[in-house]
């Protein structure tokens, strides 16, 4: 049996204002892309409280199991989510003072986790490679830790009514009157479908002769663009957007709504997010990127002018360490670099580009430890005022220097350095970088006296991973 722990010392009666403050957001018309004949807008979802669409549905489906008794004073909130629904309940759930319990696959970006556990959230991270019925699948974990947990309350937001009432009863009329009543296309993405239904119904009801297109912008790998098209639930694959996408059509997301798709690879959908915040100055995550690739596909596809309207879903800020980090887009394929046929195309971080943490021989120790710490690595090369490289030093040889007599954190870098270096020309062989990692050490790659980077072993594995054969 699970422990439960306290509530939040939070007054449910008056809870933070902050509240308030969900829904009302603004919508902008794109300006700076080619939209064909179209005129398309935005409406800003990531100015929502957490800087997500989700913030919705939080208050709807709280303030609902609050109604029917589902949801009693000292109970937990407990919930499958990708990021964004979780942070909608930390921030609703919490001011309100319940326990707030999130399952969440492991491939969702640090920031969104972080930001949940600083609302006061507990976070239990699962595996993002299995499907359903598998024991660690999100939600049937989710589902799982609600029946063990007493007072625990499954939210469910794949199945919960009070997920699409909420873009019912505010998002949708929202768009409705900032569009002056004229709209003819909303494109939207599927994770939950609450999306997706909620605006098809406010719409359908208040233009049911001429109707409003339903987009649906899905990321290749999801089955939902497919079952649009075909009728048929085909084999998932996998994808790296997050918040939209599914291997299965939630229980809330009426599929029928939807009037054409658009399938959108991870590639596309990270360089239209870069673009729209280059162009634009729209700050939005990954999904935002798929859902305006679509719409700028449909809007090039029409022959005749029509209003067109999506959502930037949430915040760029929750993508730093991915989509808009230059290092994980190279590493993972996103951005391609001219390539040289040699070793040098391994070096993730070049030195002539300004991209490699390095420190000069005179440089303290203390200031060495300091930058691997800022940097997440755990060793730097050793580069004089000219460029050269002159050694390396690593976490240990610091650790050797310092664990007897802590002053010598003051002692300069060359005092500690490994002077006899694994150099390789840009030219040597996979074999020779291979010899380097089983002696244990860092390649540097050398072209005469010239720095040009280190290549380590994931460094390799990426760029084979990145090279194996399509299947």
């Amino acid at each position: 049996m699970i422990q439960t722990s306290a509530a939040p010392a939070i007054s449910p009666s008056k809870p933070p204002a902050i509240l308030s403050l969900i829904g009302d957001t603004p919508l902008v018309e794109i300006t700076q892309f080619d939209t064909g004949p179209c005129q398309f807008f935005l409406k800003l979802e990531n100015q929502n409280p957490t800087g997500s669409i989700k913030d919705r549905i939080g208050l709807s489906m709280i303030e609902a199991a609050e109604r029917d008794g589902s949801l009693e004073p000292g109970g937990t909130v407990i919930e499958a989510t990708a990021g964004n629904t979780g942070l909608g309940l930390a921030l609703v759930a919490g001011a309100k003072g319940y326990r707030v319990l999130l399952v969440i696959p492991d491939k969702m970006s640090q920031e969104k986790i972080s930001h949940v556990k600083a609302l006061g959230a507990e976070v239990r991270l699962t595996r993002s490679d299995v499907t359903r019925g598998h024991p660690e699948y999100y939600q049937d974990m989710a589902m799982r830790l609600a029946e063990e947990i007493p007072g625990g309350f499954y939210v469910n937001q794949f199945g919960n009514p009070a997920n699409p009432l909420a873009h019912e009863r505010t998002t949708g009329p929202e768009i409705w009157e900032q569009m002056r009543h004229d709209v003819d296309a909303v494109v939207v993405g599927v994770g939950s479908g609450g999306t997706l239904t909620g605006l098809g119904r406010f719409f359908n009801r208040v233009r049911p002769r001429r109707g409003i297109e339903m987009i649906l912008a899905d990321p290749k790998g999801s089955v939902l663009c497919e079952y649009v098209r075909t009728g048929k639930l085909v084999e998932s694959g996998s994808w790296a957007v997050e918040g939209i996408g599914e291997d299965f059509v939630p229980e809330i997301a009426d599929m029928s709504l939807v009037t054409d798709a658009f399938e959108i690879d991870d590639e596309e959908s990270f360089s239209t997010a870069r673009e729209l915040l280059n162009r634009e100055g729209i700050f939005g995550g990954s999904s935002t990127g798929t859902l305006v690739a679509a719409a700028l596909r449909y809007c090039r596809e029409q022959t005749k002018p029509k209003r067109v309207v999506s959502l930037v879903p949430d915040t760029g800020n929750k993508y730093l360490s991915k989509m808009y980090n230059d290092f994980w887009m190279a590493e993972q394929g996103y951005i391609h670099r001219q390539p040289h046929g040699d070793l040098s195309d391994l070096v993730s971080h070049r030195y002539e580009a300004g991209e490699v943490i390095t420190v000069g021989p005179d440089d303290t120790l203390l200031t060495a430890c300091k930058r691997m710490r800022d940097s997440d690595v755990s060793q730097l090369p050793v580069v004089d005022q000219n460029g050269r490289a002159l050694g390396i030093v690593d976490e240990s040889d610091v650790l050797v220097k310092v664990h007897r007599d802590p002053t010598h954190f003051n002692d300069p870098v060359k005092t500690a350095m490994t002077n006899k270096l694994e150099t390789l020309r840009p030219k040597a062989k996979i074999k020779d970088l291979l010899d380097v990692f089983d002696r244990g050490r860092v390649a540097i790659v050398m072209e005469d006296d010239k720095f040009l980077g280190l290549i380590t072993r994931t460094d390799l594995l990426s760029y084979l991973r990145l090279h194996m054969p399509k299947q």
